[in-house]
């Protein structure tokens, strides 16, 4: 877990969003065994890292650590949110918000018409993260997470390369507190 500092000034804060990469994994995977009951593996993100065509995999750092990463992939028009997390340590400072933000850009610069990602029923912040992203819900898995059997709430949102959702996310940008980088790689 990357330390907190006590008293952070959140307009002082400095967020990276970069390409997640290998020597990134060690950062992700401690946040996803924190805040997953059933995390992924070293495996399985370097699989999913090696599909550079049809996904976008990033990492959110402040300073060297690693506080948050997502990921998207690409299937027809649409691309679907794999994973989403933030290190509990670094919660409420909009740094999902950021990720999500440049995973909805990185999608509409290929053309994704809509978005979709699953998110359980229990996770009423993510829920509401994504609905200011305009998600809707749209169905229900149910028992989607074997480890615990709860459901997930299916949600998408629509017409994401329209300047009516261009607005939307800058209104969205503003709203989010400190500094955002984004690191070419």
């Amino acid at each position: 877990m990357a330390a907190r500092p006590l008293a952070i000034d959140p307009e002082g804060l400095e967020v990276r969003i970069t390409t997640m990469r290998r020597r990134h994994l060690r950062g992700v995977l401690k946040i996803e065994n924190q805040v997953y009951p059933r995390p992924w593996s070293l495996g399985l993100f370097m699989g999913e890292l090696a599909m550079r065509n049809g996904r976008v995999y990033l990492v959110a750092r402040i300073g060297p650590n690693v506080v948050g990463y997502a990921g998207l992939l690409f299937s027809g028009p649409d691309g679907h949110i794999t994973t989403i997390a933030v290190d509990p340590a670094w919660h409420r400072l909009g740094i999902g918000a950021r990720l999500l933000l440049e995973l909805t850009r990185q999608a509409v610069a290929r053309e994704a018409a809509n978005l979709t990602l699953e998110v359980r029923v229990s996770n009423d912040a993510a829920q509401s993260l994504y609905q200011r992203f305009g998600f809707a819900p749209a169905g229900v898995r149910k028992g989607y997470y074997a480890e615990t059997g709860e459901d997930a709430i299916v949600m998408w949102v629509h017409d994401i390369g329209t300047d009516a959702y261009a607005e939307r996310l800058a209104g969205i940008e503003a709203t989010i507190r400190g500094r955002t980088i984004l690191e070419g790689e």
